[in-house]
């Protein structure tokens, strides 16, 4: 029973993704919202929306802030990783090192 349940939210689910990707807009097309509405909104409001002078630090900062947090965290964890790899290759390389001076 479970598996028939599983299988019909499933296709459920598929076939309204479908309809939904069906309605979208072509890739590029000139009449879409994110190439008119959504840029000339930004660039016409963000001053009295954030009350920030630099429109690319408002949009950044205040409008997409949170897309932004995850960014940063995600690059911030990388470069620690790097860093505790290197580190410890350092290390190995002092640990061999000191071995072969005695």
């Amino acid at each position: 029973m479970r598996i028939v349940i599983s299988t019909v939210s499933l296709l459920v689910i598929g076939i309204i993704l479908l309809m939904m990707v069906a309605e979208m807009p072509k890739f590029g097309s000139p009449d879409n919202p994110s190439n008119n509405v959504v840029s000339q909104r930004f660039t016409e409001e963000v001053v009295k929306d954030t009350n920030i002078k630099n429109i690319v630090s408002a949009i950044i900062t205040d409008y997409r802030g949170y897309d932004t947090l995850g960014e940063t965290t995600v690059l911030f964890t990388g470069i620690a990783a790097v860093l505790t790899v290197l580190g410890a290759h350092v290390k190995a390389g002092q640990n061999k090192g000191s071995e072969r001076n005695e």
